[in-house]
């Protein structure tokens, strides 16, 4: 993506023939700026594609095991490994949620003021490409919260021998009362969440568009 940016952004700024220092100059800065940006999107991208890893772990080996005494002091290790991961990463993570909120405004503004030419698409490609990225680090960060609430309903569809029932369906409402998975000061992020943020940016998005035609 970052590649796919810089490579649209040069193109765009060298275009029109004039090259002087002060384009080399903006080019090179930009594509620096957009790297880091990309760097850090992708970095919060693996990290909670680790701790969605690790959440998965966790199933198998209760479903291999199949002992419950275990299965609560594991969930404990569990939960302080996510809280201590996502605590690490929720402000470049809410820094970069704001930076899309603005973003997609001004998007729809440039897309409305320049016109749908060729020449706009290229200029507005590298800003479309990171608005993408960021949607996508979205979704992975909520998938760690959506991992954890499936947890509940594989251990309630395992059998851990006769007898078991009662503790079985208390580790289930520990599990549950737990209220594991990503958060973002103290706010677990949901899968319902982030489509309702992009709902209500795509409803300003539509218009914000409507009123600029009209």
């Amino acid at each position: 993506l970052w590649l796919g940016a810089a490579i649209t952004s040069t193109w765009s700024l060298f275009a029109d023939g004039d090259i002087d220092r002060y384009t080399i100059t903006h080019c090179v800065a930009t594509n620096i700026l957009r790297g880091m940006a990309m760097s850090i999107i992708f970095s919060i991208m693996y990290v909670c594609r680790a701790l969605t890893i690790i959440v998965d772990m966790f199933c198998g080996q209760v479903a291999c095991r199949l002992v419950l005494s275990e299965a609560g002091h594991e969930w404990n290790l569990l939960q302080a490994v996510l809280r201590c991961a996502s605590g690490c990463i929720q402000l470049p993570f809410v820094c970069f949620i704001a930076a899309a909120s603005v973003g997609v405004p001004f998007f729809v503004i440039d897309v409305l003021s320049f016109g749908t030419h060729a020449t706009t698409f290229t200029s507005l490609l590298p800003s479309l490409l990171i608005l993408i990225a960021l949607m996508r680090m979205t979704v992975v960060a909520a998938s760690v919260t959506e991992s954890c609430v499936r947890v509940p309903s594989l251990i309630n569809s395992l059998s851990f021998g006769p007898g078991t029932e009662r503790d079985r369906q208390h580790t289930i409402d520990y599990i549950v009362s737990s209220a594991a998975g990503f958060y973002v000061h103290d706010v677990r992020l949901s899968t319902e969440m982030i489509f309702k943020f992009m709902y209500m940016w795509g409803v300003v998005a539509v218009g914000l568009g409507g009123f600029l035609n009209g």
